[in-house]
């Protein structure tokens, strides 16, 4: 993270979880910046090259060289006729300060963006390949960053590589994604075991106000942090790195996309709320059987998630031959 973004998440504007759907892009936060900067006066002159561009916002050039020609374009910078770049000279604002920036993705934050890109593909009914530049263009970041990205994804197995088409990405596997809930359940319960006397009840009381109330709707908000507060509370360093490895990520973002998407958020908040409660009662048994039965019902909620994306495609596809 560069020194002038990591300065802004040292005043207040700490750097948030991106997500593909809501994270500013880099392209967006080096424009939104430069902007803001010409406009209050700043003089950034001395540093309108792209080399002094990147190496301030430690950026690849990608996304720089797109915010700079949206800026040339909006009349804040001019390209001269040595290709080099000039300030328009504008007024400065005066009045209240501007609105600070959100932080954009940090390199960490980018396995994330990307991986939801992958889940997304996973979905279809057919084998799809991703093409870096046209994912660079969507998400705002250089194609080096994928493509380091995908070569960690592809060590695990989670996409490959074929020269000249792309990186390939392979439906979701119903036999896959029921293996995976058996090797999950098996660690969770054994976390929660070791976790047991680890747990504190103001803990256990929050994460409870934080999956809402039941039946109510409108506070059927869906707190996940339970499963990362038992595999943190268990102490065993080996469960805790097989849930932070790429292929676990990828079903927990699976499941975060699963959820709302198939009208099971209530239902999974009140499990949620059940396993708290019996932690919080101190029955044991009770919290591993529903934790068990949480875990084991996913694989319902991604069948029906998986026939629901079948139908979408079976219909676009109908739609196509018309």
């Amino acid at each position: 993270m560069s020194r002038r973004i990591a300065g802004r998440a040292a005043q207040g504007q700490g750097p948030r979880k991106a997500r593909c759907d809501t994270a500013i892009s880099l392209t967006d936060y080096i424009r939104n910046d430069l902007r803001r900067r010409i406009l209050s006066g700043e003089d950034v002159s001395a540093r309108l090259s792209l080399a002094e561009l990147a190496g301030d916002y430690k950026v690849s050039i990608t996304p720089l060289r797109n915010a700079v020609n949206a800026l040339v374009a909006e009349g804040f910078l001019e390209k001269q006729p040595n290709r080099r770049l000039r300030l328009v000279k504008r007024r400065a604002r005066s009045g209240a300060p501007p609105r600070p920036l959100p932080v954009p993705p940090t390199p960490s934050d980018w396995d994330s963006v990307l991986l939801k890109e992958v889940m997304l593909s996973s979905l279809g009914c057919r084998s799809t390949y991703m093409r870096e530049e046209s994912l660079a263009r969507k998400v705002g970041v250089g194609r080096s960053i994928i493509r380091q990205t995908f070569n960690r994804f592809a060590g695990v197995g989670i996409i490959e590589h074929v020269p000249r088409r792309g990186w390939l990405v392979r439906p979701l596997s119903p036999e896959d994604m029921r293996a995976y809930l058996v090797v999950r359940e098996v660690l969770e319960l054994k976390a929660l075991e070791l976790a047991r006397a680890r747990l504190e009840t103001s803990d256990l009381k929050a994460l409870i106000a934080g999956n809402g109330r039941p039946g109510v709707r409108a506070a059927h908000q869906l707190d996940n942090r339970l499963h990362d507060y038992i595999i943190d509370k268990s102490g065993n360093r080996y469960i805790r790195l097989f849930f932070q490895q790429y292929n676990a990520r990828y079903y927990t973002e699976l499941f975060y996309h699963a959820a709302p998407k198939t009208a099971v958020v209530g239902q999974m908040v009140q499990q949620h709320r059940g396993i708290l409660e019996a932690l919080v009662d101190g029955d044991g048994p009770r919290a591993r059987r529903l934790l068990s039965e949480h875990i084991r019902a996913q694989g319902p909620i991604l069948m029906k998630l998986l026939e629901r994306e079948s139908a979408h495609d079976a219909r676009k596809g109908r739609a196509a031959r018309r």
